[in-house]
Order: structure tokens, then C-alpha cells, then sequence
């Protein structure tokens, strides 16, 4: 399992990056413009975590704004922690058999969203290409939020 990133939720990208980029320091390492979506996604890194990682494996800050303006309150704007796993489903599936219940599951054989104990929504992600979409996870539904 490799740490990857956690997810906060911003209403002002020129704000946001002025703050974590020009203020703190940390780096623009990618950037997703999604126009199906509606949303974009800016990764940022530490500097120190730049220097002694490996690229791709490093801990990365996730700025997500959407762009149909929307109020966050009860801590909405803090998103999810994320995690690649070797087997999307073997995961899923050892998480499920102790009890836990698979808010998204991998329907598309990459991603998944569980919750802590706490309510902390996690996103699990499936390590290089997707898997193939099989039973029962394809055609499992949703359950509550993630």
C-alpha cells in the first residue's frame, strides 16, 4: 500500500494557490482540468518530499474546486485519504468480510470509497490499469456517502 495523497475541497484557485504554493512553498506537481466532471484538480508537494522521493511516490496535497459554486460546511471541504492497493477487490473484499461497508465500490475495478470509524471518507485506488469489472462489486450500488 503506498500513501497518495489527501483531498481538501477549495472555492478560490488563485487564493488557495497563493496560499499552500506562494506562501508555504509547496510545488504544483500536476493538474486535471475535467470539463465532463466540472472540476479541477491541483496536486502539490513539499519541496523535501520532491527532493528525496521517487516522483510519483511522494505525498501529495489534492486542491479540488468545483466549478458550480457550492457551500461547504460540516467539514465537506476536507475530502478523503487515498491509497493504492495491489487488488482493488481482494482489498475490498477483506475490508467487507471484517465488517466494513464499501460506500462506492469498485464497479470499474479502480476505485473505491470506504469510511473510518471516525467517518474519515478513504479512497482506494487500484495500482496501474484498472482491473476488469466482475461480480458482485459491478453491479453493487452506493451506500450512504463517501
Amino acid at each position: 500500500m503506498h500513501y497518495l495523497h489527501t483531498m481538501v475541497r477549495i472555492t478560490d484557485i488563485d487564493a488557495s494557490l497563493r496560499f499552500y504554493r506562494d506562501l508555504m512553498g509547496l510545488k504544483e506537481v500536476r493538474r486535471i482540468d475535467n470539463d465532463k466532471g466540472r472540476f479541477t484538480l491541483i496536486f502539490l508537494a513539499a519541496p523535501k518530499d520532491l527532493e528525496n522521493g521517487d516522483g510519483e511516490h511522494v505525498p501529495k496535497l489534492e486542491l479540488t474546486y468545483n466549478w458550480d459554486p457550492e457551500e461547504y460546511d460540516g467539514g465537506r471541504n476536507f475530502g478523503h485519504l487515498a491509497y493504492r492497493v495491489e487488488n482493488i477487490y481482494d482489498f475490498c473484499q477483506k475490508l467487507s468480510d471484517a465488517g466494513v461497508v464499501i460506500n462506492r465500490p469498485p464497479r470499474d475495478g479502480n476505485m473505491a470509497f470506504v469510511r473510518s470509524p471516525d467517518g474519515i471518507s478513504i479512497e482506494i485506488l487500484q495500482e496501474g490499469d484498472p482491473l476488469e469489472p466482475k461480480e458482485p462489486w459491478a453491479s453493487m450500488p452506493n451506500t450512504g456517502s463517501w
